[in-house]
């Protein structure tokens, strides 16, 4: 009995997709829950998988663009299993004119050896076979097989300046569903948006010595590294309650305030960014949040991610810094109204109480759209971040 393989619902917002790429080979043998195939959608890709084991036949080709719910492959649950014929014992050769029978020896030998005695002139009596001729057959040298002809390679043709018709200068590659959704919505915040960016710097002094000191026990008791994520996601929380009107969004002519804390975090993968929500962040320790993090990283950069996943976040970081960055103007994560972006961490000089000292700084960005941020609340805002980062203790008693 043979299954169908449809493409499996993602949610309402998602009707088709593109079956990037088949896992297995059209017609062969796949176990229960084997990955078949990667889905790209406008919003995640993820993978199909076998419902059951057995032999699976194609029914479109990689590179095709599907909707939800098409037949996509059957699996035959009836081959669970290759069968091999049997191998036949090759006969034994039969008695030939030279004598019309063969010593027991001379067939055993004829049988080790694959040699037929009919091609070999026998010693024996009336020219029969004996068991030293087979040896003797056995032991003769091989003739050398004749050396394969020598080809000469005609002379390589000089290279040309222009662009030639298999691409040798270019590669076009179609744009993933992903990334041209990617562009798109990156476009559209542009356009749509009064965005602005502001500028501040943190001394990273303080955390940094925060994380050397309880880093070793932090990791014996749950099991992750503190990291810096950790700290500025609890810094972007502590700045929404002071100033709530980040935390909200413009839906049409209404003005919608937040009062939760899911922050978007920005993931690079090999497909595109991904934007993962880590929920209730207010309620979350700083084990959990990492935790939170490192678990969504995961699932987006293996393509586990799922809508749900994606949906709902009120402010988005996104850390250039691992790149090398020092300074950047992020773009808005749609529908929402501000973004973080963190930079490298580079030693500089600074003025601190009238001297001149060397201190860990990074650069902090806040992109916000001005049709529902005033400038104030943005730099009100970026400025509690940094007071947090900067004096740690402030996120325990909410100064």
């Amino acid at each position: 009995m043979a299954i169908d393989v449809k493409i499996p619902s993602m949610g309402e917002s998602i009707t088709s997709g593109v079956l990037a790429k088949w896992h297995v080979k059209d017609g062969e043998l796949v176990k229960k829950d084997q990955a078949l195939f990667e889905l790209e959608t406008d919003k995640i890709t993820s993978e199909g998988t076998a419902e059951i084991a057995g032999k699976i036949s194609f029914k479109v080709a990689a590179g095709t663009e599907v909707k939800i719910g098409q037949i996509v492959a059957s699996i035959d649950e009836s081959a669970t299993a290759v069968t091999t014929p049997p191998v036949a014992a090759a006969p034994l050769p039969t008695a030939t004119s030279k004598s019309d029978t063969q010593s027991p020896a001379v067939r055993r030998l004829a049988a080790d050896t694959g040699i037929n005695p009919a091609s070999i002139d026998g010693s024996g009596k009336a020219g029969r076979v004996t068991k030293g001729d087979m040896l003797a057959a056995a032991e003769a040298p091989v003739a050398p097989a004749a050396p394969a002809p020598v080809v000469t390679a005609p002379p390589p043709a000089k290279p040309v300046s222009i662009p030639t018709a298999t691409g040798e200068r270019q590669t076009r590659t179609k744009m993933t569903k992903l990334r041209q959704t990617i562009a798109t919505r990156l476009v559209s915040a542009q356009h749509e948006a009064a965005m602005l960016t502001t500028f501040n710097e943190v001394d990273m002094s303080a955390v940094m010595a925060l994380r050397a000191k309880y880093q070793d026990d932090f990791v014996k008791k749950h099991g992750v590294k503190l990291g810096f994520m950790s700290f500025f996601t609890k810094a972007v929380v502590h700045a929404l309650k002071e100033v709530p009107a980040v935390n909200a969004r413009i839906d049409g002519d209404t003005a919608v305030q937040n009062h939760y804390y899911d922050i978007s975090m920005a993931v690079s993968t090999d497909k595109g960014l991904m934007v993962p929500v880590i929920r209730d962040c207010d309620q979350l320790g700083m084990a959990e949040v990492e935790k939170a993090i490192g678990e969504a990283a995961k699932k987006a950069r293996e393509g586990k991610i799922t809508l749900t996943d994606l949906e709902g976040g009120v402010f988005t970081i996104t850390n250039g810094g691992i790149f090398g960055s020092m300074l950047s103007t992020p773009i808005l994560n749609a529908p929402q109204s501000a973004i973080l972006g963190l930079h490298a961490i580079n030693d500089r000089p600074i003025a601190l109480n009238g001297q001149v000292v060397i201190r860990p700084m990074m650069y902090l960005a806040l992109s916000y759209d001005h049709r529902i941020v005033d400038g104030k609340q943005a730099v009100t805002f970026l400025v509690k971040v940094k007071q947090a980062i900067e004096d740690p203790a402030r996120l325990l008693i909410g100064a």
